[in-house]
């Protein structure tokens, strides 16, 4: 069995955290059942720093370190965004509504990227995994067939990959931890 923790990135003003989104980053962090064996960002910097927060709040090491999966991060997000603004919605059912093909292709896209980490871990490890929304909802339909709701700012899923089948779940933070939850603002 092999299990990943696909989170959206915290609160952000352009590509950087907001001060808030840091706090909520450290929260976040001290929140989550550890330990993880390896960390994966997008590469934008509001992901890599949601992460680098994370790690810091929960106060342990990642043997594998932090590897950037640019796969994970689209590489059409004015679509997304335009998808968005026409929609009037953040779910996936909004995005296929006003772009179908937009949703397919991203989905098999972002959700290869998924496979590819699932794929780098072996038995009985877990990878800890920070992203965007809509992308890491596509990536998750790509990579289990789950349709998942819209990811609110630092919220996440856990993927367990076991026997060729994946298992999505609600984030479940440590009972009584604040995981500094915002409502999904805008695609991103």
């Amino acid at each position: 069995m092999r299990r990943i923790v696909l989170l959206r990135h915290t609160d952000n003003d352009g590509d950087v955290l907001s001060p808030g989104g840091v706090r909520a980053a450290v929260a976040l962090g001290a929140a989550l059942d550890g330990p993880f064996d390896i960390a994966f960002s997008t590469g934008a910097q509001r992901a890599t720093q949601t992460l680098a927060n994370i790690l810091a709040g929960m106060g342990h090491t990642i043997p594998g370190g932090v590897i950037v999966e640019s796969g994970l991060r689209s590489e059409v997000e004015d679509r997304w965004k335009s998808a968005y603004r026409e929609s009037g919605g953040g779910q996936l059912a909004d995005f296929r509504r006003v772009a179908p093909e937009l949703v397919d292709d991203e989905s098999r896209v972002l959700g290869a990227a998924l496979r590819r980490i699932a794929d780098a871990l072996e038995d009985g490890q877990r990878a800890l995994v920070v992203g965007h929304s809509p992308t890491n909802e596509a990536a998750v339909l790509g990579f289990s067939g789950d349709e998942i709701r819209a990811l609110g700012k630092g919220e996440g899923v856990e993927l367990t990959v076991a026997d060729g089948s994946v298992h999505v779940a609600p984030l479940m933070l440590r009972p009584g931890r604040e995981g500094g939850r915002a409502e999904m603002s805008e695609a991103t």
